[in-house]
């Protein structure tokens, strides 16, 4: 009976985030503000491609703001407050994900009238935001050479809900003995249509590429 209880209960919190996100994405639809969300593992280069990709678009005219989601902290907040964009932190104290009423709370802090693109980093882990949309239009997994070439068929889940793979810091692909085509090849077995965008973020490599696969 008790497996039972927690089957309904986490149903339930599943079924209650969906919702909420499909009102967040209502919401940013309504003031035609395009919505990523960045996830990969802690050190797989989410922070400094949002970073990049940002300047690229500011220079451009194009208003960009992040959600910096950390379990604590406030590093990435002001990383991403140093590059003149609306940036509100969330810690999710015990928790290994952003989650949509986090976001929905974040997106009440911001003036969304003067946003073009926002970018939503989670929290650093590829398994537990898997089953929790925050309501963008566009779900990005970064993965890097350094995590190694099996990172993408170790978690299918996430792998098979993402609109884009990014495949990250290919200028040590050499050094690590990583060959970032096996994560392509994985990639597009488990989602047969997802684009793969090579990138070296610290090298500005493959910026150009990712901002035609995300429509900018």
């Amino acid at each position: 009976m008790h497996q039972v209880c927690d089957v309904e209960l986490g149903a339930d919190i599943l079924a209650a985030n969906r919702r909420i996100a499909e009102d967040n994405t209502a919401l940013l639809e309504t003031h035609n503000i395009k919505a990523f969300d960045f996830l990969g593992a802690i050190g797989s280069g989410k922070t400094l491609l949002i970073e990049k990709l940002a300047d690229i678009l500011q220079s451009r005219g194009i208003r960009c703001a992040a959600i910096a989601g950390d379990v604590a902290g406030d590093d990435d907040y002001r990383r991403f407050s140093a590059h003149d964009m609306l940036v509100v932190n969330i810690n999710t104290g015990k928790e290994c994900h952003l989650d949509a009423h986090m976001v929905d709370h974040a997106l009440e802090k911001l003036d969304l009238e003067n946003i073009d693109v926002l970018f939503i980093e989670n929290v650093g882990n590829l398994v537990c935001p898997a089953d929790f949309p925050l309501g963008s239009q566009t779900r990005i997994t970064i993965v890097s050479v350094t995590e190694g070439d099996d990172m993408v068929r170790k978690h299918p889940v996430l792998m098979g809900s993402s609109d884009i793979l990014v495949v990250n810091k290919i200028g040590l692909a050499g050094v690590m003995e990583v060959d970032p085509n096996v994560l392509s090849r994985d990639a597009h077995r488990i989602n047969p249509h997802v684009p793969v965008v090579m990138t070296d973020a610290k090298q500005g490599k493959g910026l150009e590429d990712l901002l035609k696969v995300m429509g900018l």
